[in-house]
Formats: C-alpha cells, structure tokens, sequence
C-alpha cells in the first residue's frame, strides 16, 4: 500500500495487518529535512520508529513529482538525512528511501534503449540509490502517453491487448507499453551510472470516466487485470527479464471531490462509498 504522507489515524489502522507500506513525505516537508538532520530524526521517530515493526513499512518516498521544480534541489539530501537517520538500530537494511518522480524526468525515451534522464538532479540521485541499494520510484502511465499521441501509439499497446510484437529495439521486443516506458528508465539509471538501481511502479492505472471513450470502465477493467496478470507473471520486462516488477496500483477510491480536469476524479478501483467501480482480480 502506498501512502502519500504519515497519516497517523491510517497508521494505526495498518498496525498488525501485515501489509507492506510505501510512505510519502509531503511535498512541503522536503526543504525542513533537508536542511535539518534533527528534523530527519524526528520524523523517524515520530512516523516510522514508533509503529515500527507492527506496521511493516517497506519504502519511504521523498515527495511525489517535485523534479523538476522548487523542491527539486532538496530531494537528495532529504534523502541522504532520512538515509541516516534509519541507520541508527539497523532500520535502514528494512526500509528504503528513495523519490518517486514522473516519466517527464527523461528527456528520451524511444525506443527504451534511448531512455535518457533530462533533469540534472537524477543522475546524483541515481548514483546515491545505487550506494544504499535502494529502487528508484516512477508513476508510469501508459494512458497519458495514449491519449498524447494516440497517432503513433495503438491503443492495444497501451492497455496490453496487441496480439504480437508492436516495438522491435535491437535484440529486444515490446508488445506493450508499459514494459518500454519501465526499460528507457532501466537504460536512463544505466548511461546514469546506476545500472543496478530497480525500477519500482510507484503509480499506474486508467482512469474509468471523464474523456470519453477512451477513459470508460472496460478500459480501466482491461488494463489494469492485464497489469495485475503480467507483474504476478514475474516475466519481467525484456530488458529485465524474469525480475518482479514492483508495482502500485493508483488509486484505491475515486477522489469525487478532486480539482481539475474530469478524469482525475476517476482513477479508483471503489467509489467512495466503497462499492467496487468495476469488478477486478488480485490474483
């Protein structure tokens, strides 16, 4: 389960529940434990030490898509400080910290051996993962990138539906999306000199409304059963072969009340009332 921020109600709900969790540090509070290793172990403390191991917490993710932007310079030593910070009593060998960013982080990335990182910050940060033996966090959507160029992107490709191979990159062969978008980042963290670094799914999805066709109920029902089937398959991706790919599903409950454009409402497996939007299998 992903969590966007240290809710302490919600914590102390998954307390002895056994479920893995990802923990966001808000946005906001990057520049704070950045700038203070005090502030870093006081947010330890507070958040993770003390529902620590009863809530088993696998990940903590410094900010959701602050690169680029004002956030974006104190990503790395937020890092570095919570890094060190789990170090006291071992936690660190538990709980991995890392940043979870956008694919817009590449400035290439067809075919995927071409993946590139764009943003000067990713390629310390790279670096510093592959030090700590920690993934790095992407939200990867196959659906934005469908409906960006729906001319060179087939929709089969997009939902995992094509029959055979739609991506031919050297050696290599791709018959979904989301398998390229996952290997340009692999290529990105290896020109980034990080070529051990994983890649976890921080966020993917489809929404089931709000632009029209293509956002429907069946569309978000097909994708996602066929993500769920392809990372349970433990296949791997072609660059990657035969490696689970860890992956979050986005988002749990539609967000009704959400700003913006129609279709951010519309990304939940429940509406909030908890009545399931379409039926889906988790195994």
């Amino acid at each position: 389960m992903r969590l966007y921020d240290p809710n302490p109600s919600v914590l102390r709900a998954l307390r002895g529940s056994g479920i893995e969790v990802l923990v966001g540090v808000a946005n906001q509070d990057i520049t704070t434990l950045a700038n203070s290793y005090s502030a870093a172990q006081e947010w330890v403390q507070r958040y993770i030490r003390f529902y620590w191991p009863d809530v088993h917490f696998r990940h903590i993710a410094v900010g959701n898509e602050v690169i680029p932007g004002d956030y974006a310079q104190y990503v790395l030593p937020a890092m570095q400080n919570l890094h060190n910070a789990l170090r006291i009593g071992g936690l660190w060998q538990h709980i991995k910290v890392s940043t979870s960013v956008a694919t817009s982080v590449m400035g290439v990335s067809y075919p995927p051996s071409a993946g590139t990182f764009s943003m000067d910050y990713m390629v310390p940060i790279a670096r510093y993962l592959s030090s700590i033996g920690a993934p790095l966090f992407v939200n990867v959507y196959p659906y934005f990138s469908y409906i960006g160029d729906p001319i060179n992107i087939s929709l089969e490709y997009a939902l995992f539906t094509s029959t055979g191979v739609v991506v031919r990159d050297g050696n290599l062969s791709y018959s979904n999306l989301f398998d390229a978008v996952v290997d340009a980042l692999h290529a990105s963290l290896e020109k980034a000199g990080a070529p051990q670094v994983p890649v976890v799914v921080s966020e993917t999805g489809w929404p089931s409304a709000g632009n029209g066709g293509v956002a429907s109920t069946h569309h978000a029902q097909v994708y996602n059963t066929n993500l769920i089937r392809h990372v349970l398959s433990n296949r791997g991706t072609p660059k990657w072969p035969g490696k689970p790919i860890e992956t979050y599903l986005f988002a749990m409950f539609n967000e009704n009340m959400k700003s913006g454009d129609a279709v951010e409402q519309h990304w939940g497996l429940f509406y909030p009332n908890k009545r399931p939007v379409y039926p889906i299998n988790f195994m």
